[in-house]
């Protein structure tokens, strides 16, 4: 029988190391958990390029949009964030769907950045489908692409979204290797992976520990959710300690994994931008997500959001981006209208059957 591993607490002492100005890595290592928090400006000219090399190899110019002016410092933007599960840890299998999809909301009049969790599991019109479709919001990438991803998300809640970062989660796992693990309160006691956790007791983590933390999902009470915000804690603890760490010395190892690990269509000269105009909100953080009710489609289980949820998710990122708010008209709210209509009941805790009408919006295009 594998022997588990047993996680001790240990006592961490961050040091406040003064920001350099020109020291690129604590971003390279943002980047792989949040596009928002990128790249600076090199330390010396031989690393510069190397890093330019490697972030260039992570860009996607199928999706490329024009970012002239955007990252001043003094504009809000938002970037989709999307986790695909290839390889890492036990898991061998190539996989098409993202296993996570987060909405990362920058403020820079607030001085933070907000994460919210779009269930893997809800109901969402495939934005550009060449006929009407609905599928898990999950598929879009394996349908579409990083444009049908931003595209169907945008259309969900009724907010714009133009950029976005895909990262394997074995990235993620380097990553948490390479600036010496992270120290997390656990929401709750469980066994996974050969590892155990206990609810509140201060945990170091290494990369594999920390994927297998945020991975867990039966076992937990709150299912999908208790996992989401796992997630969104593992990454803005993360983001905590690489800003934290003044130096790091695997820097080939580093490299090689942004760039075998992450696609972004954000340019290295945008990424400089958000380095140096939005450091200062990578170190306060808020977190959300969308809470659906569990339903039957075609004896397929998914997540569906009712319409006020959808509408509270669009106001408050509306409201993140300095933009006024909209009231959300789209495809999810057309099929609640008329489920509810034939008798669905957004207030029963029961599992219940919830049937897709024809939806006559012009949205494929």
């Amino acid at each position: 029988m594998e022997k588990k591993r047993q996680y001790h607490p240990k006592s961490t002492r961050v040091q406040n190391h003064k920001y350099r100005k020109h020291h690129i890595w604590p971003w390279i290592v943002g980047l792989v958990v949040l596009a928002a928090v990128g790249a600076a400006i090199a330390y010396f000219t031989s690393v510069y390029f190397k890093t330019k090399n490697a972030v260039d190899k992570t860009y996607d110019p199928h999706t490329a949009v024009k970012t002239t002016g955007e990252f001043n410092g003094k504009k809000c933007f938002a970037v989709l964030l999307m986790g695909t599960d290839t390889g890492a840890l036990d898991r061998t299998e190539k996989r098409g769907r993202t296993d996570t999809m987060i909405l990362a909301v920058v403020n820079p009049a607030k001085k933070r950045y907000t994460l919210i969790s779009i269930p893997r599991d809800t109901m969402a019109q495939m934005i550009g489908a060449d006929s009407f479709q609905t599928e898990k919001i999950n598929a879009a990438y394996e349908l579409g692409g990083a444009k049908m991803s931003m595209d169907s998300v945008s259309k969900l809640i009724n907010v714009p979204i133009k950029y976005y970062a895909v990262v394997n989660m074995g990235g993620i796992m380097k990553m948490i290797r390479y600036v010496g693990g992270i120290n997390i309160r656990p929401t709750l006691s469980f066994e996974y992976g050969g590892y155990i956790f206990k609810k509140g007791k201060l945990t170091h983590m290494g990369g594999a520990g920390a994927l297998a933390y945020s991975r867990m999902r039966y076992d937990d009470p709150r299912g999908d959710y208790g996992r989401q915000e796992r997630q969104r804690q593992v990454i803005t603890t993360l983001i905590k300690k690489a800003i934290s760490v003044s130096s790091l010395s695997n820097l080939d190892s580093i490299l090689t994994s942004v760039s075998s690990n992450v696609r972004t269509n954000l340019p290295f000269s945008a990424l400089q931008q958000i380095a140096t105009n939005y450091r200062g909100c990578a170190k306060t953080s808020s977190s959300d997500y969308l809470h659906g009710y569990n339903a039957m489609i075609d004896d397929a289980a998914y997540q569906v959001q009712p319409t006020s949820e959808l509408q509270r998710i669009s106001d408050k990122v509306h409201t993140e981006l300095g933009l006024e708010k909209e009231t959300i008209s789209n495809n999810e709210t057309y099929q609640n209208e008329r489920n509810i209509a034939h008798g669905f009941s957004f207030k029963s805790d029961k599992t219940q059957d919830y049937h897709i009408y024809d939806y006559t919006g012009d949205d494929n295009n």
